[in-house]
């Protein structure tokens, strides 16, 4: 694991909506090829900052740095184009496409990126071999299992070679020993292409595995634990 950069930090980041404080000075730093989970109860704040770490959404106050680069004062067009390139995203449903196959839902941000795609497409099923699907990539969401629905969803994830992956309840939907697959697989990833995972989850096996575990409560980062699984 090369951990010689810090790939993402966060100063102060506050977010509220309505009259409701969800993150209140929250400040982290994460460096590269590190797999971080953040745990804590219902409503302790942790989607939310994942949604404003990845760009997802914006904070009230506070300052996001992407290697170094302060990446607040991106234009909305800087900033989707800069979030394409840079971190892919899995989420509890993974939100493929319903009316087109695996392989074209893992090509999408390849296309977005202004790809063309028969030269993408190699990469695509190079992709879905590695996740265990070389055969179901003609085959439409409503076809597969929720594994390998999940793992679809990873490959589109990885597709144009992010830096950061976050992930917000990626096992939630799955059973136990799917879910256990899946969390192996983050590792193997983070091994190979040295990919920064940052991931939300209830899930203790997962948070156990990581590298480090961020505990939130009440919109507050209380503490920032080192595993030593890895």
């Amino acid at each position: 694991m090369d951990t010689s950069a810090t790939l993402l930090s966060a100063s102060n980041i506050s977010k509220r909506y309505g009259t409701l404080p969800v993150l209140r000075g929250v400040s982290l730093s994460i460096q590269a090829g590190e797999v971080v989970s953040i745990v804590g109860s219902s409503g302790a704040g942790k989607s939310t900052l994942l949604h404003i770490l990845g760009t997802l959404d914006t904070p009230d106050a506070g300052d996001i740095y992407f290697r170094g680069e302060n990446i607040n004062s991106f234009s909305g067009k800087q900033l989707a184009a800069f979030r394409n390139k840079n971190i892919g995203f899995i989420f509890q449903f993974h939100h493929l496409l319903p009316e087109f196959t695996a392989l074209e839902n893992v090509i999408m941000p390849g296309l977005l990126a202004n790809e063309k795609k028969a030269a993408i497409e190699p990469r695509a099923l190079e992709l879905l071999e590695k996740l265990g699907l070389k055969e179901r990539a003609n085959h439409k969401p409503a076809e597969l299992s929720g594994g390998e629905a999940q793992r679809v969803a990873v490959a589109r994830a990885l597709m144009n070679q992010p830096q950061l992956i976050c992930a917000d309840e990626p096992s939630g939907n799955l059973d136990s020993e799917r879910a256990r697959e899946l969390h192996q697989l983050f590792f193997e990833l983070r091994d190979e292409f040295n990919i920064t995972f940052l991931i939300v989850t209830h899930n203790e096996e997962l948070a156990n595995m990581s590298d480090r575990k961020l505990f939130m409560k009440d919109g507050l980062l209380l503490s920032n634990a080192t595993n030593n699984a890895h």
